[in-house]
């Protein structure tokens, strides 16, 4: 039997590498599934910490997968799965189950599925609109189109927060907890112009500044952590405000001349 070329079996086998992005889009897919766990088991708090953890290594995989150059098409596919569990199923089940399962004969459960509906279309027309500037050699704009899905599931908890946190608790206002996870759903499918950090740019005289910044954030989010997400939180919803006022501006104004 005649020996194989070389550059035939080397074809059959890959670097470890290259499954480091995937690795890393299952890790944040087992967080999500366990997040669900917790939430049967009623440990809501862990629950949130996973969804949490699974939304701060979102695009990590991306950003890995580009560095070394191991793009693929079933990593892409297997990246936009996972988020519409972490940040869609995850964040519906858990508010639906800490504050509004009590309230299911008012109509609950329809704010959850519109919440999860949002966040699965959110996640495919990004993937339209990613592929289309992939052919058409576009550049995308800076900003988001509406607000992503892992922005969407942390804007999502903010009554779980603000339980952990504070004396209030969701189940007692099932109505204006269901009518605030019905708006951020409404916001991910919106054509508001929202923040990207793709956008950022760092004086590179500045960047211990931001290191210390940084730092600084680390410690507070390690001793108040539910305040922190609170405020955080708090400040995107400042800079959705924000971006709604420009774009309001900007109609009004009309297209330029």
């Amino acid at each position: 039997m005649t020996e194989q070329p070389r550059h035939e079996r080397d074809s059959d086998s890959q670097s470890i590498l290259a499954l480091v992005p995937n690795m890393v889009t299952m890790l944040g897919l087992c967080a999500g599934l366990t997040a669900i766990r917790f939430v049967l088991a009623g440990q809501f708090e862990l629950a949130v910490a996973l969804i949490i953890f699974s939304a701060a290594i979102d695009g990590l995989d991306g950003l890995l997968a580009r560095r070394l150059k191991a793009t693929s098409d079933i990593g892409a596919q297997l990246d936009s799965l996972s988020d519409f569990l972490n940040f869609g199923v995850a964040p519906g089940l858990l508010i639906y189950q800490y504050a509004l399962a009590e309230s299911e004969q008012r109509g609950s459960w329809i704010v959850v599925l519109l919440y999860v509906s949002c966040t699965c279309i959110r996640l495919a027309r990004f993937n339209v609109a990613h592929n289309r500037a992939a052919m058409t050699g576009i550049k995308p704009p800076k900003h988001f189109i509406g607000v992503p899905a892992p922005a969407g599931a942390l804007l999502a908890l903010l009554p779980a927060y603000l339980s952990f946190e504070t004396a209030l608790v969701p189940a007692e206002h099932p109505f204006l907890t269901g009518l605030y996870l019905g708006i951020v759903g409404l916001l991910m499918v919106s054509r508001l112009p929202t923040f990207s950090p793709k956008s950022l740019r760092v004086p590179r005289e500045r960047s211990g500044l931001v290191l210390i910044i940084m730092a600084l954030v680390i410690g507070v989010l390690l001793t108040r952590f539910w305040m922190s997400m609170i405020m955080l939180t708090l400040l995107y919803g400042l800079s959705l405000l924000h971006s709604f006022y420009l774009a309001m501006a900007a109609r009004r104004r009309g297209p330029e001349n």
